[in-house]
């Protein structure tokens, strides 16, 4: 629990430092580039090529493309059409993502997380209640697809990696450069030359982000996931919520309509909450009989 706890307070600031400083300024697919490329700078020296199977490591390379490049992918492009309290709000539905996905994995289907994503997805509209249009729809979308994506390969590796004695660090490489390739691809496929980082800030940010955020973040999260059972992992992920919101709107975003991100974030808590409530019972009725 401590590496999930102290990740979520490194990444209170990730939301705010993309939504401010690169968001519509720099190409979405350069940043997710160097973001990976950095993250991936960090772990290669600690690589020991010979310590997993080729099947395992394809395994860390495949999480890695869809947990973190693939989710980049969506995550970037979300920043386009949502303001950063927004997107934070809407990633309220991972913890639901990651228990469904576990489920599925193990051949079970619990209704209750459907009435949650539509109760949390009612929060979301009530935020934006009279001016949703495409891009609202579109952001919102794009978000929950890089929530699925955090959420799949959250939970993949930690059934890949349960119980294992490896030395995560030693094999983390495979994660990144599995990411790597996704980041690449996407980037020489829609990215714009024309939009690269101007200034010294932007710059700064992007290396924070990648070294600091990525690298060791990203690290630190799976590690944790390990080390936790499914539940609590899937509460963590929304830790992160209130962090970054109170992060964005103490230091960058003091217009926000704070009455109706309140409104609409008490419709999305009290969903997890629900969700929460309703996976207790689930469970007592499973002991019971």
């Amino acid at each position: 629990m401590p590496y999930l706890f102290a990740v979520t307070l490194l990444w209170a600031f990730s939301f705010s430092l993309i939504g401010v400083y690169l968001a519509g300024q720099v190409d979405a697919w350069f940043s997710v580039l160097i973001r990976i490329g950095l993250a991936t700078l960090v772990f290669l020296p600690f690589l020991r090529v010979r310590q997993v199977n080729c099947s395992t490591a394809f395994k860390l390379m495949g999480i890695g493309g869809v947990q973190l490049g693939l989710m980049y992918v969506f995550y970037y492009q979300s920043f386009l059409f949502l303001s950063v309290p927004e997107v934070l709000l809407f990633t309220v539905m991972t913890p639901i993502y990651v228990t469904l996905i576990n489920d599925a994995l193990q051949r079970k289907f619990h209704a209750h997380f459907l009435l949650s994503a539509i109760i949390a997805t009612t929060g979301a509209i009530a935020i934006r209640y009279n001016g949703i249009d495409s891009n609202f729809i579109w952001g919102f979308l794009l978000v929950q697809a890089a929530n699925i994506c955090f959420a799949t390969g959250q939970v993949a590796y930690k059934r890949l990696l349960d119980g294992s004695k490896l030395d995560q660090k030693n094999i983390f490489a495979w994660f990144f450069i599995g990411a790597l390739i996704v980041a690449t691809v996407c980037y020489l496929l829609f990215g714009n030359s024309d939009k690269l980082p101007t200034t010294n800030l932007q710059w700064g940010v992007l290396i924070y982000l990648g070294i600091i955020a990525s690298g060791g973040g990203y690290f630190a999260w799976n590690k944790g996931a390990t080390l936790v059972n499914v539940g609590a992992l899937a509460v963590m992920n929304n830790l992160l919520i209130p962090a970054g919101i109170v992060v964005n709107l103490v230091i960058w975003n003091h217009d926000a309509d704070i009455l109706r991100l309140g409104l609409g974030g008490a419709v999305i808590l009290s969903a997890l909450i629900l969700n929460q409530w309703l996976n207790k019972k689930r469970h007592s009725l499973i002991v019971k009989e």
